[in-house]
């Protein structure tokens, strides 16, 4: 089975319909390029693309453009997210000001994922979409699935899925935008391959500040293993996660000071943002 039927049967088996309404999280990397390609090559007429600019110098700009040409290739709506614009400063002047007070206990891709995340719920429920599409692949997937166990933490695998598991019963009300990760079964390398074939216009190198993190110690140590075992990873999570979600909390939080979808009273962008608050007035 090639790729693009494997996603098919994905995106059947998770229930998403070709009239829903899809914003896929472009980064200008191979896998998120791949997920729109295939969206819309499956047949996906609502989809859009939406890309937040980091600021982090060329690799930001070389990204940017890269999303702009794909979006040009696939005929479809770009809606582009500046930070520096928006937040009043790149990733880089951010992360810093958050690390510099917490002696820089909390990692590079921690704070630029838990930022990414509350930009793209919040961004895209304006938008009135049904679903955010992201690239996540097989290798992403049994790297949380190992990264949260040998933290001691299998809760955080209940919602992990090629679609949200978390979703509240009355969507409308509620504000998270549910998650579809149409390549959830698609090893990286497959990716890598397909996307050159198709001439895709991608960045290929990794982000310049992923350099620290727990999730690429795991991710070396996966690569000394076969995408047939990676596969068995995430296989023996699926039968694992009854057992895993009977321990998760089912109630969804919303943030005292954001108002956006959090496991607590505040979230976690804000409680990142209130260690560099007290670090910038600290400095006056």
């Amino acid at each position: 089975m090639n790729i693009q039927e494997k996603v098919k049967k994905t995106l059947k088996k998770a229930g998403i319909k070709k009239k829903d309404k899809i914003v896929v999280a472009l980064s200008g990397g191979k896998d998120s390029s791949v997920a729109a390609y295939l969206l819309k090559k499956i047949g996906y007429k609502n989809i859009q693309g939406f890309h937040i600019n980091l600021n982090i110098g060329k690799y930001s700009e070389e990204c940017l453009e890269r999303v702009v040409e794909l979006s040009q290739l696939l005929d479809i709506e770009l809606k582009v997210y500046d930070m520096k614009k928006e937040m009043g400063s790149g990733m880089c002047y951010l992360r810093s000001g958050i690390q510099s007070k917490s002696k820089n206990e909390i990692k590079n891709c921690a704070i630029c994922g838990v930022i990414k995340k509350w930009i793209l719920n919040r961004e895209v429920r304006k938008l009135k979409e049904d679903y955010i599409a992201t690239g996540h692949n097989l290798d992403d997937e049994a790297q949380t699935f190992l990264m949260n166990i040998f933290k001691g933490s299998p809760q955080l695998s209940a919602n992990l899925g090629p679609k949200s598991r978390n979703i509240p019963k009355d969507k409308k009300k509620s504000k998270f935008i549910p998650r579809v990760k149409p390549l959830f079964y698609i090893p990286e390398d497959e990716i890598r391959k397909y996307s050159k074939s198709k001439k895709l216009p991608v960045v290929y190198e990794g982000c310049p500040c992923a350099l620290d993190s727990y999730r690429i110690q795991i991710r070396s140590f996966l690569e000394n293993i076969s995408n047939k075992d990676k596969k068995n990873i995430v296989k023996n999570f699926e039968k694992l996660l009854p057992r895993i979600q009977k321990t998760k909390d089912p109630r969804m939080e919303y943030c005292d000071v954001c108002g956006e979808p959090s496991r607590g009273r505040i979230c976690k962008k804000c409680r990142l943002m209130k260690i560099r608050e007290r670090n910038d007035f600290n400095k006056k």
